[in-house]
């Protein structure tokens, strides 16, 4: 009973409160969000009672699972975006784009943080520096896609920007072994080839591998059946069956075996977007059944972020600059990439901003990064500090950029009570 009451009142207080949000004009991501923190162990949970709000970290981390499937469909839906028609117009801007701004980011929060340790050696350390320097190049896919969902946004600036957050990851995952690697060097005196260059290729290309596999079989399975409410339970069954085997990890000898879940999903997505003729009613379908998981999802995301690196000054200090330093990397680093490969100029002025968001991969890099013997624990508090301020600021920084690219038409937003009016009046005319 504790369990359902719990996520009753998680999806239920996230959609009221997004009711205000609209008000406010403000998306509801961060409604939902900020949702998480009332029902959170800080406020709501703080009462102790079961089923009242969440009352412990365990406690939320214990509904993992909702995170996993939901972070899946993300994916899924993202991956969508990838079809060969669009690609071929935008593939290599998108390429270049994803992999300079991510690099730029990086070396820009690597040189202030690594300042700031010559500043203060006994509170900062150089390993803690370096990786996260590399975490700052991981952006959040989800509350991206929910705010471009919401405002149902189209053109120039978001056709491109959902591939770069793609690619985002991989570049992510890849810059972040190398700099974990030569932090750890630097802590233990001794680098390991096959973690910082073998180890990460093998989970991007596996990853992309597994994905490729799971999209053919998901698109000859989807053949059998004609009605649209037996293909919706088959794109979903495939979805939470990729995400499952994306779990699974392994040793080979010394080589450390994993799978991203995002990677994974994504070309499941693109493999099935592109060789099945009706994706895209079919996605419209998978939208409309994921909705309340993703409220859901960042309502726990909410529920989770740790108020208490607000207590300590140090991390505060540390975090505004890494906050500022990765802000102005994304935002430069996009700038200068998108101008390089002659985009539109929308692109060139707005991209960056919507870059911001970060969330889950940053926070699955931190927990990655607690077994640094110097600072490990500083990185995640200041990686906590830095997800919490850019999950309540980002998504409305990426309305506020997409609006002013045009993207989103602040006069095409359209309530379905109101649609349904409309035919039925019609009807009886």
């Amino acid at each position: 009973m504790e369990i359902l009451l719990s996520l009753s009142i998680a999806l239920l207080g996230g959609l009221m409160l997004s009711r205000l949000a609209k008000l406010l004009q403000l998306p509801a991501v961060t409604a939902y969000l900020v949702t998480g923190i009332l029902v959170g162990p800080y406020l709501l949970g703080k009462f102790g009672v079961d089923g009242l709000g969440f009352t412990s970290l365990a406690n939320v981390e214990s509904y993992s699972i909702v995170c996993d499937v939901a972070l899946g469909f993300i994916a899924f839906s993202i991956g969508n975006e990838f079809r060969l028609s669009q690609l071929k117009k935008i593939g290599k801007q998108a390429m270049a784009i994803g992999i300079l701004q991510a690099i730029i980011t990086t070396l820009l929060v690597d040189a202030a943080l690594i300042g700031l340790h010559f500043a203060m050696p006994d509170k900062l350390p150089l390993p803690a520096a370096i990786t996260l320097g590399a975490i700052a190049a991981a952006t959040a896919p989800a509350a991206t896609l929910m705010v471009v969902k919401q405002y149902k946004a189209k053109g120039p600036v978001t056709d491109i920007l959902l591939p770069v957050v793609a690619l985002d990851d991989a570049v992510g995952l890849i810059v972040f072994a190398i700099s974990f690697g030569i932090a750890n060097a630097l802590s233990v005196g001794a680098v390991s080839v096959v973690s910082v260059a073998v180890e990460p290729l093998l989970e991007v290309v596996l990853s992309l591998g597994l994905g490729f596999v799971m999209g053919l079989a998901f698109t000859l399975c989807e053949r059998f059946f004609h009605s649209r409410s037996k293909r919706l339970s088959v794109s979903i069954g495939f979805v939470l069956l990729t995400i499952a085997l994306s779990m699974l990890k392994f040793k080979i000898g010394s080589v450390h075996i994993s799978f991203s879940s995002l990677l994974t999903c994504m070309m499941l997505g693109t493999v099935f977007c592109n060789v099945c003729d009706f994706s895209e009613e079919l996605m419209d379908r998978v939208d409309r059944w994921t909705a309340p998981i993703f409220v859901l999802f960042f309502v726990l995301s909410g529920a989770e972020l740790k108020l208490s690196v607000f207590t300590d000054l140090m991390i505060v200090l540390i975090g505004v600059v890494y906050i500022l330093s990765r802000s102005i990397g994304k935002y430069v680093g996009a700038y200068s990439s998108a101008k390089l490969t002659k985009c539109d100029k929308n692109i060139v002025k707005y991209l960056g901003i919507t870059l911001l968001p970060q969330a889950g991969v940053a926070l699955g890099m931190a927990m990655k990064a607690q077994a640094l013997p110097a600072g490990g624990g500083l990185v995640e508090s200041i990686t906590l500090f830095a997800v919490l301020i850019y999950e309540l600021i980002g998504p409305l920084l990426t309305k506020i950029a997409l609006t002013k690219a045009g993207d989103i038409n602040p006069e095409g937003k359209t309530s379905a009570r109101h649609e349904h009016a409309k035919k039925k009046k019609e009807l009886t005319q």
